[in-house]
């Protein structure tokens, strides 16, 4: 009998446990998955050399995942998007990462790996620290976010797809990409009117005011302003230039703001541009810069008797980031150059120009993104080299590295 009794208090206490554990087990996947993904994330990092942190990838809707993938190489940043000054989402070939304030250590040097998948990052807009969204190259799959990137889904797909313009959201639901609108957080689309001939993508600011260039002919270019949602487009300025335009990039961060960069010819790795600005609906213009090349000719719209207007530094432009209706960030590019980047700005509307002084290494992309007008991150890509990420907090006076990635497979690392 005691031997009877002795099995069964056995199994009774092997049941305690077992339940107890599977208690325990609900509990912390509830309540501690921000710590098990940290630890995730710390033992990765001991295997990436570069201090790079990956966590376990998650992903919903059409989203493919390879869970087998221990290490995600950062050697080419394709998108960055800040939240704010410490915090940020960037982008590469099939992965998307996420770096928040730590309590040792620069902005930037730790990363937490969201997303694992098919396709390179193109763009990433954050709406805040929750809301994000990231459009994929090639296929325009839009992956969206809503807890931070705990989770990326897809959601719909971006329609022309190649030649999209700026993905950003005014709202949870309300978004646009070049003239597409959606509504619904991009899970749909629909075209909003745009004039004819033109040059680059059009930008609707919401769905009522919008920015298109248009070339009627080789010789002469036009910027047109909508505000009722494109049913009538208005030429706000009209200019001659010596050579087609070969592009346009617009930006608008306030109704009735927009900076309009023009691109003009390319030769001996130089490329001719101008950035326009305007605070007044395209009543008044200023030329902020006027970049005229030895191999790209006149700059789009400037004579060439006007040596007043200011030019950025480079061969070539670079990116042009808006921050408000005062300020706006450009990079320059210098093929030939030992160190082929710099960064330039403007803090008030344009009047004036400030050419940084430091070059920055990289030959391939450049990405540059500001939370405000003196807080911001740079990051250089290189074929050879790892990407190196740059951060400011005194508007562009000073730069300091904070953090190194991987570098190229090619590169024998």
């Amino acid at each position: 009998m005691k031997k009877k009794t002795s099995v069964w208090v056995l199994l009774l206490a092997v049941a305690i446990v077992t339940a107890g554990c599977e208690t325990g087990s609900q509990t912390s996947s509830q309540t501690g998955q921000t710590a098990q993904n940290e630890q995730k994330g710390a033992a990765s990092a001991q295997a990436n050399g570069s201090g790079t942190t990956v966590d376990t990838p998650k992903t919903g809707g059409q989203a493919t995942i390879d869970t087998t993938i221990a290490k995600v190489r950062m050697d080419n940043i394709t998108a960055l998007r800040l939240i704010d000054g410490q915090s940020g989402w960037i982008g590469g070939n099939g992965w998307i990462a996420r770096t928040d304030a730590v309590a040792s250590g620069s902005v930037g040097s730790t990363w937490n790996v969201q997303y694992q998948g098919q396709g390179t990052v193109q763009q990433i807009f954050a709406l805040n620290g929750q809301q994000a969204w990231a459009v994929m190259a090639d296929s325009g799959s839009l992956l969206a976010t809503r807890d931070g990137g705990k989770r990326w889904e897809v959601v719909g797909t971006v329609p022309e797809q190649g030649q999209a313009g700026f993905l950003h959201f005014v709202s949870s639901k309300e978004g646009f990409s070049g003239n597409q609108y959606t509504k619904d957080g991009g899970r749909s689309w629909s075209s909003l009117p745009v004039p004819g001939h033109l040059v680059g993508q059009p930008y609707y600011h919401d769905q009522q005011n919008g920015w298109a260039v248009t070339q009627d002919t080789d010789r002469s270019f036009q910027i047109l302003h909508t505000v009722n949602g494109g049913q009538k487009w208005t030429t706000v300025m009209s200019r001659t230039t010596e050579a087609p335009l070969n592009g346009a990039i617009i930006r608008s961060v306030e109704r009735g703001n927009a900076w309009i960069e023009l691109v003009g010819d390319t030769g001996m790795n130089q490329t001719s541009y101008s950035l326009w600005h305007t605070a007044d609906s395209g009543q008044s213009w200023r030329a902020v810069l006027a970049n005229t090349t030895a191999g790209g000719g006149p700059a789009p719209g400037i004579s060439q008797q006007d040596n007043q207007v200011p030019k950025n530094e480079g061969a070539a432009p670079g990116m042009l980031y808006a921050v408000n209706s005062n300020t706006a960030w450009m990079g320059g590019y210098c093929a030939p150059c030992d160190k082929p980047n710099t960064i330039g700005w403007t803090t008030d509307g344009g009047k004036t120009w400030n050419n940084g002084k430091q070059g920055f290494d990289g030959y391939g992309g450049q990405q540059i993104g500001m939370a405000n007008a003196k807080e911001g991150w740079a990051i250089f890509s290189d074929s050879e080299q790892a990407p190196v990420m740059y951060t400011t907090s005194d508007g562009g006076q000073h730069w300091t590295q904070s953090h190194v990635f991987d570098k190229p497979v090619a590169s024998g690392s």
